[in-house]
């Protein structure tokens, strides 16, 4: 879904710290919209209702502001999950990508101007399952898969302020909080039957309903206290990493984002990690392998969306003369293949 241009001019107060305020941090109770409300009403001085709520959210969904409105889940903490990349052919670029996107475990494809052409996410409850599903996209499209998990988190979030004329997304925040967190590529997520039966219900979003949580305590046959319980926990573990309005960044106007591959030697990989993840114009930092037998080089990736490309060609180019002075590429993304929330299957007895 595509919107106009000059859509900011068609939102009010109340609609701008819906987009603004609530993607994350949304409330954790029976009722939350009414709290929201108050919320909202109290900051913007315009008497709203749960219901009011609701119905805007709603529209701001279906205009294609919002994405989807539930939980953004961290598949590296509740699973296994890696960023993959091949080499499609151009005259089999799209079989290959159908092949790919086929998989419901394949969360995100784009295409990055680059040899390597084709970049796609898998997750699954497993590292077994994972590497299955590698290996078949190997076998079946006949191109070489370059995995690279994620082995060390710096800074991941793509909740940004978008109700502004910032040209690169977090343009208009000071600063950022980062810590280097390992990953294991192992990781279960240690989850109960109940929290595992609540994150496949609420993987594709909440629904739109003044009792979101309610609706899914009765979907999967818990107490309402108890699946509450149950987000309060996955919260504090970060098998969820907020709840919220999830925004379309492409439709909000970042619709340039690069992705940049950086050699960075080994013993500095922390030091220059959290240094460059606590800069408010990088939406995303990371550790990922080098895979020399591959002649891949580059162990620290980083993300920076924006509104013009010339604008984040430009905060690229100050990253890599004031933070990061070692050799580096561009990738950028040309086309999105596919964009969805990370899918699961199971997620307790999965792999073993």
């Amino acid at each position: 879904m595509s919107l106009d241009a000059d859509w900011r001019a068609d939102i009010d107060a109340v609609d701008a710290a819906l987009i603004d305020e609530y993607q994350s941090d949304f409330p954790v109770e029976s009722r939350p919209f009414e709290r929201v409300a108050r919320e909202i009403s109290a900051e913007t001085g315009v008497d709203v209702d749960a219901d009011g709520v609701l119905d805007r959210v709603r529209d701001l969904r279906e205009r294609g502001v919002f994405r989807r409105f539930g939980a953004v889940l961290n598949p590296p903490v509740i699973g296994s999950s890696t960023l993959a990349t091949v080499r499609a052919p151009e005259d089999r670029f799209d079989e290959v990508a159908e092949v790919i996107n086929g998989y419901r475990q394949v969360n995100h494809n784009y295409r990055r101007d680059h040899e390597w052409n084709q970049w796609f996410v898998v997750t699954a409850g497993s590292r077994e399952r994972r590497d299955a599903i590698l290996a078949e996209i190997e076998e079946r499209t006949g191109c070489e898969v370059l995995a690279l998990p994620m082995l060390t988190d710096y800074y991941i979030d793509l909740e940004f302020p978008v109700v502004n004329a910032d040209r690169f997304a977090r343009e208009s925040l000071d600063e950022t909080a980062v810590s280097a967190t390992r990953i294991s590529e192992n990781a279960r997520g240690d989850l109960t039957p109940l929290e595992g039966d609540l994150l496949l219900a609420i993987q594709d979003g909440f629904p739109l309903s003044a009792t979101p949580y309610a609706d899914v305590a009765s979907e999967i046959g818990a107490p309402l206290d108890d699946v509450l319980g149950a987000v309060e926990r996955l919260l504090a573990d970060g098998c969820i990493k907020r709840i919220g309005c999830v925004v379309n960044h492409v439709v909000t106007g970042f619709t340039n984002n690069c992705m940049v591959v950086w050699d960075v030697p080994d013993g500095e990989l922390d030091e220059r990690g959290e240094a460059v993840g606590s800069l408010p114009y990088v939406t995303l930092c990371y550790h990922r392998p080098r895979r020399p037998d591959q002649e891949w080089e580059y162990n620290l990736f980083t993300m920076i969306h924006g509104r013009e490309a010339e604008a984040v060609d430009a905060k690229i180019d100050e990253l890599a003369a004031d933070h990061l002075p070692v050799a580096h590429e561009r990738l950028y993304s040309t086309e999105t293949l596919k964009q969805t929330g990370a899918r699961y299957e199971d997620l307790v007895a999965d792999g073993e």
